[in-house]
């Protein structure tokens, strides 16, 4: 799907809005390949977009109609539409990048600031559209009411109050019965004579003994412009640039956070909103998580083995070589046109992350068949090299046949297409790739660690065997056995 953000002036009525929000409309439905569209129109605000056929009854992908959708919808005066995506991850904010500056100084010189970062953002085409949240363009009538003139013509100023709230205020009073059903009472006047501030002058409040005096005998309109609202964040005011970047996100950002050091005085805070906080916040812990998978299996394997050598052995063997499979699918790009290989790269991005940090684990397992099967040999009497290179041939299959069904099973995941394939195909491609070349690699540079580093486990077993008590050499006990002597007197030595 393909969304619209409606901007309209501060002053336009919704009869005006709906009017351009329309032809947008209409811009979605030309679209050959839209489903249905959708819209939802404020008076100086609104939302819509278009629904696209499913994948398998159209040929065009959804990121091509985008700039088209743009050009059209650019073309439409009255209003401002933004086309963009949905984000693949779920997030708070229309756009992909959401930078705030926050501060307790007044929002108006909050916005001078913004606005300055924002056009350098602009004039190095950092944004292919962008917006700033605040906007002191509100224009605002107020009644200001000569008090004076209201005590000496006797009036209350809580009656007068309550009038004009009657009038334009279109509260709710009470409600009234008709034909079974109960209807609300919102008294108002009518529309035609409260089209513009001016005419509120026309209105006339209860004076005493019930006479009406028009209002322009006790007020006068002061015409003033205000923010359309005053944001804040962290109990701070606070200004958002958003926008759609012409690169990535990371690029957008630190370009406005280079500009914003630059500019910004003392006291001034910079934060982040939907998916930008996501990436400044949870996209630099990968290393922290990285770092915790190893040091989670090595612990684990340290137990198993009771060795911190064996372990090293397994993750220094198979690990960095897993990694090297897998960075060769995520940025095997070539820089000019395009290639076969672009098809079978990806970025990388947090499916990619989660692909390494389970690669880690699958591939470990390599290491740990040919190395504990090489402490058993030695175990048994072979020496080093030789339990080593009996272990490789040995544990061979198990070491293929388990990679094979490894890589069988993710590979249909770099073949996917559709709506979300770019994220099971980062996944499919970090675990077929490095599972791949980390195993052909495992076999080799695993035997050359296990000779370097691992111990010599036959000696000890010879050793346990020399220290193992010999049997005394024991004279045997006589052994006396007694018959009968024949002759009736008893029994005799046999």
């Amino acid at each position: 799907m393909i969304f619209g953000i409606i901007t309209a002036p501060a002053n336009a009525t919704i009869d005006d809005t709906i009017r351009y929000a329309d032809a947008a409309g209409k811009v979605f439905q030309d679209i050959p390949d839209t489903r249905f569209t959708f819209q939802i129109t404020f008076p100086n605000q609104g939302f819509g977009g278009m629904v696209l056929k499913p994948w398998g009854t159209r040929k065009t992908p959804t990121k091509d109609y985008l700039p088209i959708v743009q050009a059209k919808l650019g073309a439409i005066p009255g209003i401002q539409m933004f086309p963009i995506m949905p984000e693949a991850l779920p997030g708070s904010d229309n756009f992909p990048v959401s930078f705030v500056l926050a501060s307790t100084a007044s929002q108006e010189r909050i916005l001078e600031l913004a606005q300055q970062i924002f056009l350098k953002a602009m004039q190095a085409h950092v944004f292919q559209f962008g917006d700033i949240d605040t906007k002191i363009d509100q224009p605002q009538a107020q009644i200001v009411f000569d008090h004076d003139k209201v005590s000496t013509m006797g009036l209350d100023m809580q009656g007068v109050g309550a009038d004009l709230s009657a009038s334009i205020g279109g509260n709710f009073v009470n409600r009234f019965n008709m034909e079974g059903l109960s209807y609300k009472v919102i008294p108002q006047i009518k529309r035609v004579d409260r089209l513009n501030p001016e005419q509120l002058n026309s209105i006339y409040v209860t004076g005493p003994n019930n006479r009406l005096i028009p209002l322009s005998t006790i007020a006068s309109i002061k015409h003033t412009t205000v923010a359309r609202s005053l944001n804040r964040m962290q109990q701070l005011n606070a200004v958002t640039i958003s926008g759609v970047p012409t690169g990535s996100v990371d690029a957008a950002l630190k370009f406005l956070e280079d500009e914003a050091h630059k500019i910004l005085p003392a006291g001034y805070v910079v934060d982040y909103t939907g998916g930008s906080r996501q990436l400044r916040l949870e996209g630099s812990k990968f290393g922290a998580v990285f770092g915790l998978a190893i040091v989670l299996i090595f612990l684990v394997l340290a137990a198993q083995f009771n060795s911190f050598r064996d372990p090293f052995i397994i993750l220094l063997g198979s690990v960095p070589l897993a990694l090297f499979g897998a960075g060769i699918f995520m940025f095997l790009k070539m820089p000019f046109g395009k290639f076969f290989t672009d098809a079978w790269t990806t970025s990388f991005n947090i499916y990619s992350q989660v692909g390494l940090v389970t690669l880690v684990g699958l591939v470990s397992k390599n290491g740990i068949l040919i190395v504990q099967f090489a402490n058993e040999l030695q175990r048994q009497g072979l020496d080093k090299l030789a339990a080593v290179a009996q272990a490789a041939r040995i544990r061979l299959r198990p070491i293929m046949m388990t990679s094979v069904a490894t890589v069988a099973g993710h590979f249909p995941l770099t073949l996917v297409t559709g709506a979300g394939a770019a994220a099971r195909n980062s996944i499919g491609l970090v675990l077929v790739g490095g599972m791949t070349i980390g195993t052909i690699f495992t076999l080799f540079i695993v035997p050359s660690l296990y000779m370097l580093i691992a111990k010599e486990h036959h000696e000890k077993s010879l050793a346990e065997t020399e220290e193992e008590p010999v049997a005394e050499e024991v004279t045997p006990a006589p052994v006396f056995a007694m018959a009968p002597d024949g002759n009736g007197n008893g029994w005799k030595n046999a």
